[in-house]
């Protein structure tokens, strides 16, 4: 990969709603750059339940009507009982979709139990995670992943009090365990809606398909305006198809909101160096060298010019400061298990391959660890 470009997108972020509103989003779109999107985007499917839910609940016989606690019941008949689901971040489905596939990623997930909880009447709200922030890459693309959570309370009878005499419910799917002392902010629905197209707009960039991402970050400022993770993937969108005027002008949208945004940062330096102006973006990527001196992968990257040096020791270690910063990421796990492995050290190497299957995000990795451990064992066992 090329060690100098790092394009930071910020798929669950939303603004703070005590600042004056964002302009219209409209005049940083540019519709006749792009091909139509290569399927229609409905923002209305990503919390619509479908047949198949409402079936579920019969089955399950959660009634409106049935004076229990609604909301433990509904957790253990999807979490609890036969659906089986599996955490899988490969994409970030709807609501219906993830209940036909069994499986979502954290967004997903909300969003299914959110469509399952308004059918049953509860009340339902979001939230996100501060300080939960997590990365992931795809070749030079570097991805920066929020987290969100929901809240679970019984309707308000006609004389304003609650069916359950409980308090509210935190549904979270990640670590830690005890998601009611995370530190949230509470978002609308309509930013959950922009978090979702936003994230198949980051999801169709990662697979090469620029006209759809461009449609779906689109769609996504058109739900929610404040989500200033929208236009980072849009000015991501625009530099990827050269276009760097109208991604400094979307990425500047950030900034004037949020000065210290590092991911709007680190792209306005990649776009202002595009346009040649190259004073304004030695001044920002010093602004940004001062506001995170190790942003993340510096670690990995340099652990891997490290190994490919033959210096394992020291890619030993940044693949250790790595993995102590981001204790969740499998591919830090994996190249820290190589490195042991070049030390001949194959005890450490099981250790921490076996941590990258456990904490990897798609069944397709999981599978992937999975095998190389069954053959790293294979190795170890006595002949």
């Amino acid at each position: 990969m090329k060690a100098l470009i790092a394009l930071f997108i910020s798929v669950l972020l939303v603004g703070c709603a005590s600042t004056p509103p964002m302009p219209p989003a409209a005049s940083l779109f540019h519709d006749e750059l792009f091909s139509p999107p290569s399927a229609p985007i409905a923002p209305d499917d990503a919390l619509a339940i479908s047949p198949a839910m409402r079936s579920y609940l019969a089955v399950k016989s959660i009634s409106r009507l049935r004076p229990v606690d609604r909301r433990r019941q509904l957790i253990d008949a999807l979490y609890r009982g036969d659906l089986k689901l599996e955490y899988d971040a490969a994409m970030t489905r709807t609501a219906a979709q993830t209940f036909e596939a069994r499986s979502g990623n954290c967004l997903a997930l909300v969003m299914m139990t959110s469509a399952f909880a308004k059918e049953l009447g509860l009340r339902v709200r979001y939230q996100t995670v501060v300080g939960a922030e997590a990365w992931n890459r795809a070749d030079d693309l570097y991805i920066s992943i929020g987290h969100v959570n929901l809240v679970l309370e019984e309707a308000l009878d006609s004389g304003g009090f609650s069916k359950s005499t409980a308090g509210p419910l935190v549904i979270d799917f990640l670590p830690p365990a005890d998601a009611s002392r995370l530190l949230t902010v509470s978002i609308d629905e309509r930013t959950v809606v922009a978090m979702y197209l936003n994230n198949r707009a980051v999801e169709s960039l990662t697979q090469g398909q620029v006209d759809d991402a461009y449609w779906w970050a689109r769609e996504a400022l058109r739900s929610d305006p404040e989500l200033l993770g929208a236009y980072i993937t849009l000015g991501v969108v625009y530099r990827t198809r050269h276009h760097a005027e109208w991604s400094e002008q979307a990425l500047r949208r950030v900034t004037d909101r949020e000065p210290d945004n590092v991911n709007a940062l680190s792209n306005r330096v990649l776009a202002l160096r595009d346009l040649g102006r190259t004073a304004e973006a030695d001044g920002l990527a010093q602004r940004l060298a001062s506001l995170d001196p190790h942003p993340p992968f510096s670690y990995f990257r340099e652990g891997m010019a490290a190994l490919h040096a033959g210096r394992v020791q020291d890619a030993r270690r940044l693949f250790a400061k790595e993995v102590a910063r981001a204790p969740y990421h499998h591919e830090f796990e994996y190249w820290l298990a190589v490195s042991y492995m070049e030390l001949n050290d194959a005890d450490h190497a099981t250790v921490h391959l076996t941590r990258a299957m456990e904490v990897s995000t798609t069944r397709k990795d999981h599978d992937l660890y999975a095998g190389k451990l069954d053959r790293l064992k294979a190795l170890r066992s006595p002949q």
